[in-house]
């Protein structure tokens, strides 16, 4: 398929190529880091919990500083603001290298430095995201997004699938080593970036309280407080496979570590499916989200009774895929409705809500598994997310249809005049 089609149109242009480029290769060894880290704990702990809590600790952060983050994201320049937080990451990772070489037995430190990349993402973050809207024109922001989502699925597999060959070669430090290099390219990549290519975005003035200006702003725009509370409860109690896929592994399924190794690969091919599905549909709209939020439910119900390795394993395709239409559309529509100088702030909410989610839905679903089983834990986490789709049409409706009426009210007035 060639470039010029409506799937890949995004990367026509010379510095959205370069940035998914570096995208990938960053992906990758951050989800090598993810597998390996991930693994270690539960090694070390032998608990869901804790690596539930490994998750609090990175989400915690964004949850306290994320709108300061957003706010500086619609002030200040977004170019040194990304490369900063690259290297930050990067010096983070070669900290938990450290960790590793000296032999550390407690999880401590290695709760510290999630809890350090989570500040780093809570201030970096909102930039990041504000830089990559800015290497596309605004009518490709959203294939660019899906695109965004494959090659970051990509990567997942590429991570996860080099993770599973080299852990047994380099230990955990060969790929904490890897990561952070990867950060490298990154950084890289955006000096090799042609700036008169850019299409900036407009800034917000410096001002005091941009901070709760934007929180006004969410607070007041109720379809996307409806879009925000589907999105958390899917987010919480839907979506944290690196958890109940651990669970299942080592409990239920008796699959070990290679079979959460296989399980996590089958994940990020499902959201490769997804990312192609999402890149190639013109409009990303709301029906899409609800549909997608209430079929994802249903399917993860269902695989809390699969009885094996492989089966559990088909249902996480679609579960993928679903995530990643679920996630870009979501964003897409955040992002697009809102305005320029509001960008950051906008983004800055949707992380506050990824890492809300995270930080209750880690450790809520890896206590249900150690206490329940992970079987029941999927059950009840795809029953709730049926139940918040099903609230969140009911209340787009009764706003569309408020919206409508106000137009109908509105419509004499302006005849008249």
């Amino acid at each position: 398929m060639s470039l010029t089609s409506s799937t890949f149109r995004a990367l026509r242009h010379h510095n959205y190529r370069l940035w998914a480029g570096a995208d990938i290769i960053s992906v990758t060894g951050t989800w090598m880091q993810v597998l390996g880290l991930n693994w270690l704990i539960l090694e070390m702990t032998g608990s869901a919990t804790s690596v539930g809590l490994s998750l609090v600790m990175q989400a915690l952060p964004t949850l306290l500083l994320g709108m300061w983050g957003g706010a500086l994201a619609d002030r200040l320049p977004s170019r040194p603001v990304v490369i900063a937080a690259q290297l930050a990451q990067a010096a983070l990772a070669a900290v938990l290298a450290t960790i590793v070489v000296t032999g550390v037995d407690s999880v401590v430190p290695i709760y510290a430095v999630a809890l350090a990349g989570g500040v780093v993402t809570a201030l970096g973050g909102p930039a990041l995201g504000r830089f990559g809207a800015q290497v596309v024109p605004p009518a490709d922001l959203s294939n660019a997004m899906a695109l965004g989502s494959l090659l970051s699925s990509a990567g997942r597999i590429l991570g996860m699938s080099l993770a599973g060959v080299l852990l047994p070669v380099t230990g955990n430090t060969g790929l904490f080593v890897i990561n952070a290099t990867s950060f490298f390219v990154v950084i890289a990549a955006v000096a090799a970036m042609r700036r008169k290519e850019f299409h900036p975005l407009a800034a917000a003035e410096r001002q005091p309280g941009a901070v709760l200006e934007g929180l006004r702003y969410v607070l007041r725009t109720p379809w996307l407080l409806v879009v925000l509370a589907l999105w958390f409860v899917s987010g919480s109690v839907g979506r944290n496979y690196q958890v109940t896929m651990a669970a299942m592994s080592a409990g239920p399924l008796e699959a070990g570590a290679g079979g959460y190794g296989l399980l996590s690969t089958v994940f990020a091919v499902g959201t490769v499916l997804g990312g192609f599905l999402v890149a190639a549909r013109p409009h990303l709209t709301i029906r899409l989200l609800l549909i997608t939020a209430f079929a994802i439910g249903v399917a993860q119900a269902l695989s809390g009774l699969m009885p094996e390795l492989w089966s559990f394993a088909a249902l996480m395709l679609p579960i993928a895929a679903g995530a990643v239409t679920l996630d870009t559309t979501v964003s897409a529509r955040a992002q697009l409705d809102s305005p320029e100088p509001m960008r950051g702030r906008v983004i800055a909410a949707l992380s506050i809500v990824s890492a809300g989610s995270g930080a209750l839905g880690g450790p809520l679903l890896g206590r249900l598994s150690d206490t329940l089983g992970p079987r029941l834990a999927l059950e009840i986490g795809g029953v709730a997310c049926v139940a918040a789709s099903l609230l969140a049409a009911v209340a787009l409706a009764r706003l569309s249809g408020r919206t409508i009426r106000q137009a109908a009210r509105l419509r004499p007035r302006l005849e008249q005049a």
